[in-house]
């Protein structure tokens, strides 16, 4: 399996745990080691992400946010601040393609905005 199809499992898998409380562990029974990667390092550092999302969404509160948007940023600032194996501008294309693919006509252009802007700031890195 891809990575691309990975990331987009984890997104999903944010996005389940977001609507539903269902567990990780339930979540990620049959889920590839980089899946689950992503999506256990977005759990245990969701506040800083979220916290870089609020920040760089200007005029939007987090909560706002729509769950799908706000998990394909999630991992993607994953990646940004805790892989040093993945450059920013492949998280920010891949999670453009996520939105592109599952999202409304608005949302690749916001998860950009938001992502480039973290990245162009230097504020990627909170690790």
């Amino acid at each position: 399996m891809r990575r691309s199809e990975q990331r987009r499992d984890a997104v999903f898998a944010c996005y389940q745990q977001d609507v539903t409380d269902r567990s990780l562990s339930t979540l990620l029974v049959d889920a590839r080691p980089f899946t689950r990667e992503l999506v256990e390092g977005v759990d245990q550092n969701r506040t800083e992400i979220d916290s870089l999302i609020s920040e760089y969404a200007e005029g939007w509160q987090i909560s706002r946010i729509a769950p799908l948007e706000k998990n394909i940023m999630r991992v993607a600032l994953y990646e940004m601040n805790y892989r040093d194996d993945i450059p920013f501008e492949v998280a920010i294309d891949e999670a453009v393609e996520l939105a592109k693919k599952y999202s409304g006509a608005e949302a690749p252009g916001f998860v950009n905005g938001i992502l480039g802007a973290v990245a162009k700031a230097g504020k990627a890195d909170v690790a």
